[in-house]
C-alpha cells in the first residue's frame, strides 16, 4: 500500500499545476520562466535540505537500507543513500549532450 504524500508536496504539485491554469498565454509563459529562472537555486537548497535530513536518520540509528527505502516512491538503494548524506549527485539519470543537439535558432 502507497504511503499517502505529504501535504507539501501536494501543494508545490498544485502550484505548478496553477501555472498551467493561467488562461493568459503571455502571463503564463512569463511565470513559467520566473520559476525556471529560479529552479538552479531551489534544486539546489532541496538537495542540500535532504541531505541533512538523510544524516539525522543514519545518526539516528537507521541502517543505509532502510534509509533508501525512504526516500521517493521507489527507493533508492543503500549505495545512494550513502552517497545522498555525503553530498555526492547522482549521474546515473542525467542526459548525455550530444553535439548537434542544439535547440532551434529563434
Amino acid at each position: 500500500m502507497e504511503e499517502p504524500e505529504a501535504e507539501e508536496v501536494r501543494r508545490l504539485k498544485e502550484a505548478i499545476d496553477a501555472l498551467a491554469d493561467i488562461e493568459d498565454d503571455e502571463a503564463c509563459a512569463k511565470a513559467i520562466s520566473v520559476v525556471l529562472e529560479d529552479w538552479p537555486g531551489l534544486h539546489a537548497q532541496l538537495r542540500e535540505m535532504r541531505q541533512v535530513r538523510v544524516q539525522r536518520l543514519k545518526e539516528s540509528g537507521l541502517t543505509w537500507k532502510r534509509i533508501g527505502s525512504l526516500l521517493g516512491r521507489k527507493g533508492v538503494s543503500a549505495a545512494r543513500a550513502q552517497q545522498i548524506a555525503t553530498g555526492q549527485r547522482g549521474e546515473i539519470n542525467r542526459p548525455t549532450k550530444k553535439t548537434g543537439d542544439s535547440p532551434p535558432a529563434e
